[in-house]
């Protein structure tokens, strides 16, 4: 495994790469307040074997990569009125397209999960060549469609942690609140990973930042609409945070995407379903020509 950094317009972008050079080229984008160590190591074993070369990358405002701390937290106001000017969305696209541009790949295999979802989306539908194959999991293409289930916001707005040891209890909790009921959650790796990413960068800040981001980008559907690639959208029938209408309502906005609904998966990338979900991003990079990219 590699671990580089990629620039765009002054950040520095983390990112990490494994599998072998001639591998199809997959890039994997995290959701909010993750860094890319969320990723389970299973699953991307699982994108390896099956030919690909897989990169990941921390967001701005999370892990390795850039912190705006310049920026502040945003204001209440900001949330109300929706309307934030630190960065967009399209901004996060293109870090996404920073580390393809220094891996030297003209385009990829395009993975988000919740807001990485959403970041892909948008990188897909303001740089298509860039995008051989999109697949989105767990999200939406706008901020109120598949708000999240009033049982799960209490630990959502909790009080951020202030030890690497209070860290681990309090994502761990998040994900027992947010996660597949149907399946066991991995509690040992989210701890691990809750204590590395604390250790690396504790920015509760830069969380709300892409949370102002989300909730200030304007409707993807009308974008969705005019995309012409090979799409998966993929999401659970129990998720509380994104709720399935925003995975319904993602594959009714992208002409022949296919939508694949998973029985009893909430928020996160059950350990069970990982080989499904690997499955579906082999089928559908087998859809890819250069002739359509």
């Amino acid at each position: 495994m590699t671990t580089s950094t990629a620039q765009h317009g002054g950040i520095d972008i983390a990112y990490e790469v494994e599998g072998t050079d001639s591998g199809e080229p997959i890039l994997l984008i995290m959701g909010l307040g993750l860094s890319m160590l969320f990723w389970p190591d299973p699953f991307r074993h699982l994108l390896v074997e099956r030919g690909f070369r897989v990169a990941r990358f921390d967001n701005r405002d999370v892990g390795g990569s850039t912190h705006l701390t310049g920026l502040g937290r945003p204001s209440p106001l900001a949330f109300a009125a929706r309307r934030w000017s630190g960065y967009r969305l399209t901004d996060m696209a293109d870090d996404a397209a920073a580390v393809m541009d220094t891996l030297g790949w003209a385009n990829a295999h395009v993975v988000g999960v919740s807001l990485g979802g959403m970041i892909a989306q948008t990188l897909a539908g303001q740089h298509p060549a860039r995008v051989r194959t999109l697949t989105s999991i767990s999200s939406t293409p706008a901020w109120h469609i598949g708000r999240p289930h009033p049982r799960v916001l209490p630990v959502l707005l909790s009080v951020p942690a202030r030890n690497r040891e209070a860290a681990a209890r309090q994502l761990l909790r998040i994900f027992q609140a947010i996660g597949s009921p149907r399946y066991p959650l991995d509690a040992d790796g989210i701890r691990e990973a809750a204590k590395r990413s604390f250790d690396q960068a504790h920015d509760p800040d830069g969380i709300l930042r892409q949370l102002a981001t989300i909730v200030s980008a304007p409707d993807r559907r009308p974008l969705l609409r005019r995309l012409h690639l090979p799409a998966l959208i993929v999401h659970g029938d129990a998720d509380p945070l994104v709720r399935l209408s925003g995975g319904l309502a993602t594959a009714r906005a992208i002409p022949g995407a296919k939508l694949v609904v998973l029985p009893g998966m909430g928020h996160d990338l059950p350990a069970a379903l990982q080989p499904v979900i690997a499955d579906e991003i082999a089928a559908l990079a087998g859809q890819w020509t250069p002739s359509n990219g």
